[in-house]
């Protein structure tokens, strides 16, 4: 995975653009009739239930805008939330509470939703000894929000992009001329180049099972669409030899049965990709 600061980095970019899209050259609407000295005071309100996500991230999108702003969270990132609750309150210019108002509340909504689903993942991996991964199916230019809500959440987060782990799946290996041969010729890129990535090849059946066993230096088999027999199946194949981890079309109904399968992982584009936003509200009190 990528370092913290090459996260941070990421996040502070998502904000700089985000403020740039949204206020442009001025929030005209609040220049036109509220006095530049105006001081007040607003709310987070939840009108809704589940995981709060997005409350450091709020902190930082206040700071970027100004300075002065004052944040008293009364909810942390992580907790549940119930209708009513009110997650912090921000104080300071009342222009720069309007300018940082709609980058706050689109970001927390998301992020809340993807917390949430995420924590029902993990609530139904309860007493196994499988965790919930997310993917690369995110919103493109917020990939660092949804990834973080993720780990908000409870889950883990898989490789950030392409460049921080090799995957190969079906369409390298097809592309490539099989699995052995793919393996190969990455284990002779990774070492003409000094890079030190892992490797994880995707199995559509169980004879991709046996050949990517033939060869080392795998650090994860992605056991895809496989049903529940042949996933016990391949995870008694793998044994200790690396780590293993199912996809596929897998919800909160199946994902259960997979983990019973011995799987290490369980990852779901589902996490980031079909949520429904929390509902929040900034009000001014």
């Amino acid at each position: 995975m990528i370092s913290e600061r090459k996260f941070q980095k990421e996040i502070d970019r998502i904000i700089a653009n985000a403020i740039r899209e949204d206020v442009g050259d001025g929030d005209h609407s609040s220049l036109a009739c509220i006095p530049e000295e105006a001081m007040g005071k607003a709310k987070l309100l939840v009108k809704d239930t589940g995981i709060i996500a997005g409350i450091d991230f709020a902190k930082q999108v206040f700071d970027y805008v100004d300075t002065g702003l004052k944040i008293e969270v009364n909810i942390e990132d992580g907790q549940p939330v119930n209708y009513g609750d009110i997650a912090f309150y921000v104080s300071g210019s009342s222009q720069s509470i309007l300018k940082s108002e709609r980058l706050v509340l689109n970001a927390m909504q998301r992020m809340s939703a993807i917390a949430t689903k995420t924590n029902k993942f993990v609530e139904v991996l309860e007493g196994t000894n499988t965790k919930i991964l997310d993917t690369r199916k995110t919103t493109p230019g917020i990939r660092a929000l949804e990834k973080w809500a993720v780990k908000i959440g409870g889950g883990e987060n898989h490789r950030f992009a392409l460049y921080d782990m090799i995957m190969l799946k079906d369409n390298h290996i097809d592309f490539c001329g099989g699995i052995t041969k793919a393996i190969q010729t990455t284990h002779r890129y990774l070492e003409e180049n000094s890079l030190a990535l892992k490797i994880i090849v995707e199995a559509r059946n169980l004879e991709e099972i046996a050949e990517i066993l033939e060869n080392e230096g795998v650090y994860r088999i992605l056991i895809d669409n496989f049903n529940y027999e042949d996933t016990r199946k391949a995870v008694e194949m793998i044994g200790d030899t690396c780590l293993t981890e199912s996809s596929g079309g897998i919800n909160l109904e199946t994902a259960k049965k997979y983990a019973e399968c011995g799987v290490d992982y369980i990852s779901s584009g589902a996490l980031t990709h079909s949520v429904y936003n929390m509902d929040l509200s900034l009000k001014a009190v």
